[in-house]
């Protein structure tokens, strides 16, 4: 791996009309948190910069509902955020705002810097406008049925039900949410940016990171290129949002496009870093000298605008430049999921376990030691109340805090709070850990983002150090053999301080207990210096014979009783019975006002076998297959919206019941010349119907 003089990590930008949940946590902020502070325990030089993204339609959504502006929402939401990370110990070195003057400035040189190179196209189109409202529609102010589940309630860039990404031109009787009324097609012109034109460029970075990015990253972004990257707008036609800086009529009324204005946040925001320092161009260190390294860590529904629409922004700036290029990312560690008792996090439905009012009950340290050996690295992980107390009463309270606690008190007691013997590095190796091979496996814990493996490492020297202090009984060979006893204390105290920098990265506020406790007076972050690893330590004693511990233990985790988390089982039972009363209501809504249909309209519906004989995915819509039907002898294209649900593969040879006559659409540029029919489970998912027999391809279902 290359040799870097400094690291730049950056997180998401969380949308500012709303509070973080466990989910945010535990997909980005504490992973970027705990990798930030192992790289300070070694000395590096690294800083964390995140901040609020304060402009888009979600906060003009949330003001408008509750009658407030904008700026009302965002700075409710940065401030509730700020504090509960805070609460949390996510230690950011800088947590900016969109809305800042510097970010503006920012995002409007990029924006001329790219339009006087003429890599901007413009184009007029149709949009949908509300003349009650005498506006512009964006795609979220757009609600009608879903072209490909009937969902009524679809919005204009998504259908929830069926997951399909949707444009307001395709719904069916779209209305607008802010007058109920149906808005009319009006010519609009507005700035693209042509992500095909760095298509080749992108192909080239994705490939150079086949062997250190992570799967699910490279298959995103893959996906992406394989369909091949068009032009994607960078204006939209709002008042809230960074205007576009244009003297011209053409300019009047628009914004620059949040997906464009909030991934340079991440450039504005460490200008202000480093004006606050003082050191007002330090932060081309970071952005513009090649022996920087830029991580970004984000979730994965946030993968491609990382890896290919941020680095073509960056490109589009170098281009033609030979000083003052913007580095691109060296790796884009995006996490899958973290659900909550089985299910998703939902903000929308309020299914979620917001971040601030966690604290309000439970310490910060035992959140992040739970999350941590749950970190959704490869796959999708589960948050639950029974695994948060079984971790914090066994892991936490029972091994590591009563280790610490019994070393320090019997210390005390027979030592006069002095470490009583000096150990030296045949008494640290004989524990029966390796040292060495421990801290090279803690190293490539941290440093590949294997923050499970990591936690777990910690937790596997707190169970060392257990066994020993047990199995050495300084308490009975103190009455025979005090040096011996004194030995044994020794190498307590000094397990206790690798534990203390060995698990810092997870749980800070407890390390520096720890250390407090050892005697310490300062902080183990008040002892970072550039150049020199504290994680070294590791490596053998840290307590020298006389050193003075404090005079009093303290307990480090207080158990979870089981009447600590009853209110919080009896909530998610009301928000699980609330959920499906939702769902079981919106089910009736649907059969209820479905128009009844005469025998005879039944009978106009030509039901039949079909089978697929062809099947691919469609191009920028994710949930859409596009099948090749053989009906007989007769073949034909039907897009289903079942690709989250079966690969192409799994389709090909399935015989299904289509809809042989309904009229064709044309849906993301590729016409449907059917239906196909399927079953929607308890759990949401679709599943195909499959008929069965012989010779049966082409038959009429009776």
């Amino acid at each position: 791996m290359l040799q870097f003089k400094r690291t730049l990590v950056t997180t998401a930008l969380p949308y500012a009309n709303g509070p973080v949940h466990l989910g945010h946590l535990a997909g980005v902020y504490l992973p970027a948190d705990i990798y930030v502070r192992y790289k300070r325990l070694k000395g590096e030089d690294v800083i964390h910069i995140g901040g609020s993204d304060e402009h888009g339609v979600p906060i003009t959504i949330t003001a408008e509902k509750e009658g407030i502006s904008p700026k009302d929402v965002v700075d409710r939401y940065h401030a509730m955020n700020v504090d509960a990370f805070r609460k949390c110990g996510i230690s950011f070195d800088y947590y900016g705002r969109t809305t800042s003057q510097v970010h503006h400035k920012t995002a409007q040189e990029f924006f001329l810097e790219i339009e006087k190179k003429g890599i901007f196209t413009k184009k007029t189109e149709k949009l949908f406008f509300d003349r009650k409202a005498d506006r512009f529609l964006s795609d979220r102010y757009v609600t009608g049925t879903c072209p490909i589940c009937n969902n009524a309630e679809a919005n204009g860039d998504q259908c929830e039900q069926c997951g399909t990404h949707l444009s307001p031109l395709e719904l069916i009787n779209p209305k607008s949410k802010l007058s109920d009324a149906t808005p009319e097609l009006r010519d609009t012109m507005h700035w693209y940016f042509p992500l095909g034109r760095f298509q080749k460029q992108l192909e080239e970075y994705i490939n150079s990171h086949e062997d250190d990015w992570r799967q699910n990253v490279l298959n995103y972004s893959r996906t992406w290129l394989k369909q091949g990257l068009n032009d994607r707008a960078i204006t939209r036609d709002l008042s809230w949002g960074i205007k576009v800086p244009l003297d011209t009529e053409e300019a009047l009324g628009k914004v620059l496009y949040v997906w464009f204005d909030a991934v340079l946040g991440y450039i504005s925001f460490t200008k202000e870093w480093a004006e606050k320092r003082g050191e007002s161009d330090r932060w081309k260190e970071y952005w513009q000298d090649p022996e920087s390294r830029l991580i970004h860590f984000i979730g994965k529904d946030n993968v491609v605008f990382h890896t290919l629409m941020f680095p073509a922004i960056l490109m589009a700036w170098n281009e033609g430049l030979e000083s003052e290029c913007y580095n691109l990312a060296d790796n884009v560690p995006a996490s899958e999921f973290m659900n909550f008792e089985g299910r998703k996090f939902s903000k929308s439905r309020n299914y979620a376990v917001y971040l601030g009012e966690f604290l309000e009950k439970f310490p910060a340290d035992t959140l992040r030691y739970s999350i941590a050996m749950n970190y959704p690295e490869n796959k999708d992980s589960d948050f639950s109340w029974q695994d948060y107390q079984n971790r914090t009463n066994g892991e936490l309270a029972d091994t590591l805090g009563n280790f610490i606690k019994r070393s320090v008190d019997f210390t005390n007691a027979r030592f006069e709070g002095v470490v009583p013997y000096e150990s030296t590095l045949e008494d640290w190796d004989s524990l029966g850990i390796n040292w060495q091979e421990t801290l090279r496996q803690l190293d490539v814990a941290f440093e590949q983002f294997h923050f499970r493996e990591a936690a777990s490492l910690g937790m596997e020297i707190a169970r060392a150090a257990n066994r020993f202090l047990t199995e050495s009984e300084p308490w009975k060979v103190i009455k025979v053999d005090r040096d011996a006893a004194a030995k044994a204390m020794a190498l307590s105290l000094n397990l206790c301080h690798a534990l203390a920098v060995a698990l810092y990265p997870v749980i800070p506020e407890t390390s520096n207990r720890i250390y407090a406790m050892l005697g310490f007076q300062d902080k183990i972050e008040d002892r970072f210096t550039r150049g020199s690893s504290l994680a070294q330590s590791l490596l053998g004693p840290a307590l020298s014979k006389g050193h003075k511990l404090r005079a009093a233990s303290e307990i480090l985790f207080i158990k979870i009783e089981d009447a600590d988390i009853a209110p919080e089982l009896k909530k998610i039972e009301a928000l699980l019975a609330e959920a499906e009363k939702r769902e079981a209501g919106a089910e009736q809504d649907r059969m209820e006002f479905k128009p009844v249909i005469s025998f005879d309209d039944f009978l106009k519906v030509d039901l039949r076998v079909a089978k697929v004989i062809a099947a691919e995915t469609v191009k920028k819509a994710g949930k859409l297959l596009k099948l090749q039907l053989q009906v007989g002898s007769v073949t034909k294209q039907v897009l289903a919206g079942i690709a989250r649900y079966y690969t192409p593969e799994e389709m090909i040879g399935k015989h299904v019941v289509l809809v042989a006559n309904l009229a064709q659409r044309t849906i993301r540029d590729e016409v449907s010349e059917g239906m196909i029919l399927a079953v929607e489970g308890a759990d949401g998912k679709l599943f195909v119907i499959e008929p069965d027999g012989k010779d049966i391809n082409g038959k009429q279902i009776q």
